[in-house]
């Protein structure tokens, strides 16, 4: 695959993943971003190469980033977080912080986690509605997490996004009982 079919296959999914996020229909996203009905649906079933400006105005309709549009992921979405990447928010002389450890562009109902596993234990969960994105920070031990097969080690002081629409599980595979904290924002019924 050429890189320009890539890329038009990228945009193509993307675009029509976060009209769906957004709860945008064809005619909405049209009138949202001046960029012509026909147009949306020919991008979305990768029938065409739109222009930079094009591509602009439906990133800007959407409140994304046109690099979250042009985004080459193939399959589920994994980002971690090491500790340093981290933004820490406020602190004051007397200890007192807030850090914003992981954040996506999901809307919808949240749901807020306490997980705890111990060594050799894990939870598999089947795939969540298409928009489903989960967030997680561990606090202790190192979680497994397996995305659609793939594994990704998630050390203490670490946080995680990811698309959790594909079949995912949890696992401990060491010594120390893992500790984390878990939101999942799913998409609203439409």
């Amino acid at each position: 695959m050429s890189d320009l079919d890539q890329l038009t296959q990228s945009l193509a999914r993307n675009l029509k993943r976060w009209r769906n996020e957004r709860g945008f229909t064809l005619d909405a996203l049209a009138a949202r971003s001046g960029v012509s009905r026909g147009m949306i649906i020919q991008i979305e079933q990768a029938r065409t190469n739109p222009s930079v400006g094009t591509t602009v105005k439906l990133a800007d309709a959407l409140g994304v980033s046109i690099t979250t549009l042009l985004d080459y992921e193939q399959g589920p979405h994994v980002r971690l977080v090491p500790p340093e990447q981290a933004v820490r928010m406020w602190s004051t002389p007397a200890g007192s912080s807030t850090t914003l450890l992981v954040g996506t562009e999901a809307r919808g109902p949240l749901e807020l986690w306490s997980w705890s596993l111990v060594p050799g234990e894990g939870s598999a969960s089947d795939p969540h509605p298409q928009g489903t994105t989960e967030l997680l920070h561990v606090t202790a031990g190192v979680l497994t997490l397996v995305v659609d097969g793939v594994e990704h080690a998630v050390p203490a002081g670490t946080s995680a996004v990811f698309e959790a629409s594909a079949p995912h599980a949890y696992r401990n595979d060491g010594d120390e009982t893992v500790q984390m904290t878990m939101a999942v924002s799913i998409p609203p019924a439409r």
